[in-house]
């Protein structure tokens, strides 16, 4: 995801998150997205992973920060919402708020690319007292979509702001 007010998110050239790629597909500014392995021991074969809004990423860093100058212990955390999407429900979703059927590519596997990875997010919603705002992944894609859209607005001008 993106700021809600817009006001940043990524703009790291080339990136590869999938969020970031598949929003560019469907804007055009990729041929197309490639799915690296579909024979995970998944729900559809496609790699699962836990993906947080960068709002609800900086939250958290947030109330950390002020437990720690509260004098609170330091913590080790994880950060998510201890659930995952698949590659193919990332697309999915960027696809139905898009309203843009773009190019998939099936590819092999990459090396070493996990089949899940899920936050267990309990220690910090009881040490913390978090509690995510965008827990939703068509509000994740759709903010994200703005967002690329205004990078593409900003990019002859030169004045995006990185994120």
């Amino acid at each position: 995801g993106a700021d809600p007010k817009g006001r940043s998110g990524q703009s790291t050239p080339n990136a590869t998150h999938l969020i970031k790629v598949a929003v560019q597909a469907a804007l055009g500014q990729r041929e197309a997205l490639d799915v690296f392995g579909t024979d995970y021991e998944t729900r559809d074969g496609t790699c699962v992973r836990d993906y947080i809004h960068v709002s609800d990423l900086i939250a958290a860093h947030a109330l950390a920060l002020n437990h720690l100058e509260n004098g609170g212990p330091n913590l080790t955390l994880n950060c998510g919402y201890g659930q995952g999407y698949s590659v193919l429900e990332v697309i999915d979703a960027v696809k139905r708020v898009s309203g843009v059927d773009f190019k998939v590519n099936l590819s092999p596997r990459r090396p070493g690319d996990p089949a899940k990875i899920v936050a267990a997010a309990d220690r910090i919603r009881r040490n913390l007292h978090w509690e995510p705002s965008y827990d939703d992944l068509d509000t994740i894609v759709a903010q994200a979509l703005a967002w690329e859209k205004h990078l593409g607005e900003l990019g002859s001008t030169g004045n995006a702001r990185r994120g």
